[in-house]
C-alpha cells in the first residue's frame, strides 16, 4: 500500500486573505460570545454598551465580508482544491460559511431596523415596527440560530483543518497560518 499523503507544505495563501480569514473568525467568535451574555449585563448603560459592541462587531464583520469577498474575487490567491471527496466537502463548507456569513450579517442589521437600537448613546436607530414584539423575537430568534449554525459549521471546519494536520499531516493547516 502507498502512503498518499502530502508531506511537502502547500502553497500558502497570500497576507491579505489569512488576515481577512482570521479577522472574520475573530469578529464571529466574538460577536457570537458577547451576544450570549447581552441579557446578563444590567438594564440600561451596561447593557446598552454591550448591544452596542455587538451591533458594532456585526457592522464591522460586514465590511471585512465586503472586502474578503472583493479580494477573493480580485487579487485573493485561490489554491485549487484536493482531489476527491475531501476537495468537493471542502468547496461545498466554504461556500456554507460564506452563505452563513453573509445570512448572519444580514438577519443582524434586519434585527436591529425592526427592534431600534441605540447605539452607544450617539445614535439611535429609530424601530421599524415600533410594537412588535413577535416580529423582534422572531428575528431574534433567527439570527441566533443562524448564527449557532454558523459556530457549528465554523467549528467543524477548524476541527478538519486540524484533522488534516495531526492525523493526515498534509500541510492543508499551513496554507492558512502562513502567507506566502
Amino acid at each position: 500500500m502507498t502512503d498518499d499523503r502530502i508531506t511537502a507544505p502547500l502553497a500558502a495563501y497570500d497576507r491579505n486573505t489569512v488576515v481577512l480569514h482570521w479577522l472574520t473568525a475573530a469578529l464571529v467568535a466574538c460577536g457570537w460570545l458577547l451576544a450570549q451574555f447581552i441579557d446578563e449585563f444590567p438594564t440600561g448603560t451596561a447593557r446598552t454598551l454591550a448591544r452596542s459592541v455587538h451591533v458594532s462587531l456585526g457592522l464591522v464583520l460586514a465590511l471585512v465580508l465586503v472586502v474578503r469577498l472583493s479580494w477573493r474575487r480580485r487579487g485573493g490567491l485561490r489554491l485549487e482544491p484536493q482531489p476527491g471527496s475531501l476537495g468537493r466537502l471542502a468547496v461545498i463548507t466554504h461556500a456554507a460559511l460564506y452563505a452563513l456569513l453573509v445570512a448572519v450579517v444580514v438577519a443582524g442589521v434586519v434585527n436591529v431596523r425592526v427592534r431600534g437600537d441605540d447605539l452607544f448613546g450617539l445614535v439611535r436607530v429609530p424601530s421599524f415596527a415600533p410594537g412588535d414584539k413577535a416580529l423582534r423575537r422572531t428575528l431574534g430568534e433567527v439570527h441566533g440560530w443562524l448564527a449557532n449554525v454558523l459556530l457549528i459549521l465554523a467549528g467543524a471546519h477548524a476541527a478538519a483543518g486540524l484533522w488534516h494536520h495531526w492525523a493526515l499531516k498534509d500541510g492543508v493547516l499551513h496554507r492558512m497560518w502562513t502567507a506566502r
